[in-house]
């Protein structure tokens, strides 16, 4: 469990970093250069290896029995919140609705485990991925002010949006038990 929480918090502080420390930011991008990139996205990378560690490694102690409903339930909020993702990358009229959709879709994507999943590692890894979302959107938001929303697009934009979103939603259904150790496509 201590692997999920390290993976957890260094996940969570190097996004934060730029948004809470932006002088410290700006001075580390400056001295470092293009290796500051490299360097965030090593902490990502690590951050990532340790959840994926650290959840296989713990023990799913149940702290709740979640409702036969809610599978179904993140099926639909995991479909939304690829969509989201995908449309964090495009152009289409979803960015006129959400102000952030790429911290949206991760927010609706931990609620939607959450439904599922009731055990401590389940809420150490959703219900702080969650959190970190939600306070990221609220930050950036009051840093960068009001929302100037894009201009309107064609719909058919929407529509590759959508379709993109549930490719790759397929995508990581597949990939999932090589992550998780949890199959999602019933055999």
């Amino acid at each position: 469990m201590g692997l999920l929480i390290l993976g957890v918090a260094l996940w969570a502080a190097v996004h934060l970093f730029p948004v809470l420390a932006p002088a410290p930011r700006a001075a580390l991008k400056e001295r470092l250069g293009q290796r500051y990139r490299g360097l965030f996205s090593l902490l990502i990378i690590t951050s990532l290896v340790l959840i994926v560690i650290g959840w296989r490694g713990t023990i799913p102690t149940l702290v709740y029995a979640p409702q036969v409903w809610g599978r179904h339930l993140t099926y639909l909020l995991v479909l939304i919140a690829f969509v989201l993702f995908a449309a964090a990358k495009t152009d289409n009229n979803i960015k006129r609705i959400v102000r952030h959709p790429q911290l949206t879709a991760i927010l609706v994507w931990a609620t939607g485990h959450l439904f599922a999943n009731g055990d401590i590692r389940s809420l150490i890894l959703f219900g702080t991925m969650g959190l970190w979302a939600l306070a990221e959107v609220v930050l950036i938001s009051r840093r960068e002010g009001p929302w100037q929303k894009a201009a309107a697009v064609s719909w058919s934009k929407d529509l590759v949006t959508v379709v993109i979103g549930m490719v790759v939603m397929v995508i990581f259904m597949l990939l999932h038990p090589f992550f998780t150790g949890m199959m999602v496509i019933p055999a």
